[in-house]
């Protein structure tokens, strides 16, 4: 086995968080509310993104538009408290459970999934 495989093996099999950057050197993040399970939001995480949440249990991310860290309710107080995060099998993509303190969305929705297509149209998602 050479050291790729091994590498991949630990980081699949093993109990290391190894996170597994794109070569953007960002990982998916997956936003769902701890509570009703809703998805909330989809953005990227760099390494410094991912140890300031974990260390301050407030979610934060990788801005890819404006290249630059982010924490989440930074100027609307609409934070994400992280109450738990989970790890898929390579660990290229991250699930944040939160507590969030407001609307998820930008545009002000809870979820930014707030619409479904519906043939050629977005129809918005009642509940």
């Amino acid at each position: 086995m050479n050291s790729s495989d091994s590498t991949n093996a630990k980081r699949e099999t093993g109990s290391e968080f190894m996170p597994k950057f794109d070569d953007k050197g960002l990982v998916t993040a997956i936003v769902v509310d701890v509570d009703s399970l809703e998805i909330l939001m989809v953005a990227h995480m760099n390494a410094e993104a991912v140890e300031a949440t974990r260390s301050s249990n407030i979610a934060h991310f990788y801005s890819r538009s404006r290249q630059t860290l982010w924490k989440k309710g930074e100027t609307s107080g609409n934070i994400l408290t992280v109450v738990e995060i989970l790890v898929d099998c390579d660990q290229d993509a991250l699930v944040l459970k939160v507590k969030p303190a407001g609307p998820a969305c930008h545009t002000g929705e809870t979820s930014c999934f707030y619409r479904r297509l519906s043939g050629e149209v977005l129809v918005r998602v009642t509940s």
